[in-house]
């Protein structure tokens, strides 16, 4: 038997068994089921028929009120016009102010009237946004080549199991940390053998990756408990509390999407520390697993400080808002630093860069010991009976 044809042995070994553990820690529910939706589509605004000042609401709050002609551009109502009321409170942050041209969200829902009730969401912002994502692609690919190709359909993998295996499954009551820890071992396999193929460094960089995840989500978990995160910060999670017939581990959610949201780095991580083993090998293939492990630390020093600035930076970066607001009010370092926002986003960027840091000598350890030359030996031996067998 060749190594190629054991390692990919183990990572099928690996699929199955991630599958009967996922099977085992989902624990039967009912499936929520949303309520039905209406008709959503886009329209395109031809005309705004008046622009005034009302009096609306129980209060007689003073509004602007814009009626604008719309034409609808998809679904049962494609080409039709309506005339649409769009109501303005003075917020920025909800208002959508229209003119002529532009291309909105509607919601379309029949009743009892002739006419089916037409109601203004949001600007239409998917199509941009598809040009974003294909930009993107043709990038990826063009800069890649064939590994390139192979990182987009990881990353469409990565994407359908948090959307199409995941999140129904947090819906359905599944254990959270559970649920997620056996995706993600899924998400890293898939991922290396898609971008690495079915070889020692896909395996070492896996292996790497699960135990880099394994101390940011066992830190994490420690670490949330102890600081009493509630996962309750986020406007998100307050408004799922309230929907019906919905129960769900909001602190498990949390701790979960810290692991989610670490893999990407880790795995950033362990694929470079095991493609840098690999070509330190292929250059002297002489050298001892020491050597090798040396090399992979050097090569991971470099690679953890810019890794673990990214973190940091990514989740300060999505707190501008609320970290100005502090500033703009003078609140002081113990008020900011014991808020439950301030310190889970603390909590979420410390566990995922002390994971990315463990992940280097774990990665380097592995890779050095599967590329010494005792294993090529190995390798090679085995390969030789097979062919007198």
């Amino acid at each position: 038997m060749s190594v190629r044809r054991g390692l990919m042995r183990v990572v099928l070994a690996g699929l199955i068994c991630g599958l009967l553990l996922g099977a085992i820690l989902a624990r039967p529910a009912e499936a929520f089921e949303p309520p039905i939706q209406p008709e959503r589509t886009r329209a395109q605004v031809l005309e705004v028929v008046d622009d005034e000042e009302v009096q609306e609401g129980a209060w007689g709050l003073p509004m602007r009120r814009q009626t604008v002609t719309l034409r609808v551009l998809g679904g049962r109502y494609r080409d039709m016009t309506f005339t649409v009321s769009n109501y303005l409170s003075g917020q920025p942050g909800y208002d959508l102010v229209l003119e002529p041209g532009d291309r909105v969200l509607v919601s379309i829902e029949e009743g009892e009237a002739e006419e089916p009730a037409v109601f203004i969401e949001d600007f239409a912002r998917d199509t941009y946004l598809y040009g974003l994502a294909g930009l993107f692609a043709v990038t990826l690919v063009a800069m890649g080549g064939r590994k390139g190709l192979k990182a987009l359909l990881a990353l469409i993998l990565t994407i359908a199991a948090v959307f199409f295996l995941l999140l129904p499954r947090l819906l359905a009551g599944y254990p959270p940390v559970g649920t997620t820890v056996v995706l993600c071992g899924l998400i890293t396999l898939a991922t290396m053998v898609m971008v690495a193929g079915p070889t020692r460094k896909a395996l070492a960089a896996t292996l790497g990756t699960t135990g880099g995840l394994a101390v940011a989500g066992a830190l994490a978990m420690y670490g949330g408990t102890l600081a009493q995160l509630m996962g309750m910060s986020a406007q998100e999670a307050q408004f799922l509390y309230f929907v019906d017939d919905l129960q769900l581990d909001f602190r498990g959610l949390l701790f979960s999407g810290m692991i989610l949201g670490a893999l990407g780095a880790i795995m950033d991580v362990a694929m470079s520390i095991a493609s840098a083993i690999e070509e330190v090998r292929r250059a002297n293939a002489a050298l001892s697993p020491i050597a090798l492990f040396r090399s992979g630390m050097n090569v991971g020093r470099d690679v953890m400080g810019t890794m673990a600035n990214t973190l940091i930076l990514a989740y300060t970066g999505g707190a501008l808002p609320l970290l100005l607001l502090l500033m703009v009010h003078d609140a002081s370092l113990v008020k900011v630093i014991n808020l439950d926002l301030i310190a889970t986003e603390v909590v979420r960027a410390l566990a995922g860069s002390v994971g990315v840091v463990l992940c280097v000598p774990i990665t380097a350890a592995l890779a050095s010991v599967m590329f010494s030359p005792a294993a090529r030996r190995r390798g090679a031996r085995t390969r030789i009976a097979a062919r007198r067998a």
